[in-house]
């Protein structure tokens, strides 16, 4: 029997520049630690370190920042991992990324905040667009054994397929080009 090579979890952190970015605290420097801790964190430790990202990258379940968007492929990833022990808090952090418009809908009373030199209504657009560039991963999940991870996963899939975002257009994302 030959062994199948797994590659480590969370293998490209180190291809993000998070000191250089920001995310809703300041410097994303920690992003990676809180990221790994959920990876291989005991159940406590891991929605603990769960619960910091979030407040990282969507406080309050809607405001996302710079970082939100680099983050995204790596909570995929951990969503798809059986021994993370958060999955279901992750695809959920994932809906709220996909459901976030604070920025968008502020900006259509204020266009001034376009011109803010901090990008937010990018940040935002980039963030939705992370989570829906990797929907396709929804297909395994949908399918798990747990039935709360495939509910989550259903609610997710119901947000990317434009069936709760409130729009006209399944991915008003996605810039035509």
């Amino acid at each position: 029997m030959t062994a199948t090579k797994r590659t480590p979890p969370l293998k490209d952190l180190g291809h993000v520049p998070w000191p250089e970015i920001q995310d809703t605290t300041g410097s994303a420097a920690g992003i990676p630690a809180l990221l790994t801790t959920v990876a291989r964190g005991d159940a406590e430790a891991a929605g603990s370190a769960l619960g910091q990202l979030r407040r990282r990258i969507c406080r309050y379940g809607f405001v996302v920042d710079q970082a939100t968007a680099a983050t995204v492929p790596f909570l995929w990833e951990l969503a798809r991992l059986p021994q993370v022990t958060c999955r279901v808090a992750i695809l959920r952090l994932l809906k709220s990324i996909a459901d976030a418009r604070q920025w968008e809908t502020t900006a259509a009373a204020y266009p001034k905040l376009l011109r803010h030199p901090d990008n937010h209504v990018a940040w935002e657009r980039q963030a939705r667009h992370a989570v829906h560039a990797q929907r396709g991963l929804l297909q395994d999940l949908l399918a798990d054994r747990d039935s709360e991870i495939v509910e989550a996963g259903r609610d997710l899939a119901a947000t990317l397929n434009g069936g709760r975002t409130g729009s006209g257009s399944p991915h008003p994302e996605h810039p035509t080009h």
